[in-house]
């Protein structure tokens, strides 16, 4: 992978990360038509990279609400942050029990299962679609909301299913004013992250060649700028209830990668 391409994945991933169109998919699909060769573990630590910068520009984009929630729970009590907090950690459990129990047969989805990313995007057109026809309330996520879109972003680790389009989708669904969902949405994946690259880098599994690292970093850059962008984007189109825009263009996608898939 060269510089070039490495910046390309890097803006795939930070755009896509935020819009609810999988950016995991997306990936997948530029690496194959890139003609990335990389092996499963290798293309997983390249997207684990670039997750790891989007998760950055999530706390830049978020700082305000992040500072306030640790100040609450400086404060010891069952207050308002220490809530919001429980709730977010209730909602990593079931993608860290999945992480933790299918490691291996996660990372046999990555590295050019195209006609698996199809289908996958197609499910979350349908998702989208779902979503968009719900009406808007001002309810606030439960703690039983947290189980159900926890439940969601396990499932959201198959590359194709976008994990923001599943999420809010299920907290649309449930009921869940749009603004809230987004945000619970862009938070909760941000301490997953942060385990992820800590228990990668603990275990060895990030090992990096010194021709990779300068591709890499430029790849890291792009993700966080294109992040930063895409973050505030779609905070303002979940607002104006704009996800069917994202189910036909998944759909759309979805259908060329199983056509790419069955023919080649």
């Amino acid at each position: 992978m060269d510089i070039l391409e490495a910046i390309i994945l890097g803006i795939i991933q930070g755009l896509t990360e935020f819009l609810p169109v999988s950016s995991s998919g997306h990936l997948e699909l530029a690496k194959a038509i890139l003609g990335d060769t990389s092996v499963p573990e290798e293309s997983l630590t390249f997207t684990v990279v670039l997750h790891f910068a989007t998760a950055l520009s999530t706390i830049v984009i978020f700082r305000k609400e992040i500072l306030e929630i640790f100040k609450g729970l400086l404060q010891f009590k069952w207050n308002d942050e220490f809530k919001f907090s429980l709730k977010i950690i209730i909602s990593m459990i079931p993608a860290v029990a999945v992480g933790l129990l299918f490691e291996e047969e996660l990372e046999s989805f990555f590295g050019g299962k195209i006609l698996l990313v199809g289908c996958m995007l197609l499910l979350t057109a349908l998702l989208l679609l779902l979503a968009d026809r719900a009406k808007n309330t001002k309810k606030e996520v439960s703690f039983s909301n947290a189980v159900l879109i926890g439940i969601s972003q396990a499932i959201a680790m198959l590359p194709g299913i976008s994990r923001s389009g599943a999420t809010i989708s299920t907290s649309v669904l449930l009921g869940i004013d749009r603004t809230r969902a987004a945000k619970f949405s862009f938070l909760m994946v941000v301490p997953l992250i942060f385990g992820k690259i800590g228990k990668d880098v603990l275990s060895g599994d990030l090992s990096f060649q010194s021709s990779e690292m300068i591709p890499i970093a430029a790849g890291f850059i792009a993700a966080f700028l294109a992040g930063l962008i895409a973050c505030k984007w779609m905070i303002s189109l979940v607002k104006k209830s704009k996800l069917s825009y994202f189910s036909i263009y998944c759909a759309a996608v979805g259908s060329i990668a199983i056509g790419y898939a069955l023919l080649n």
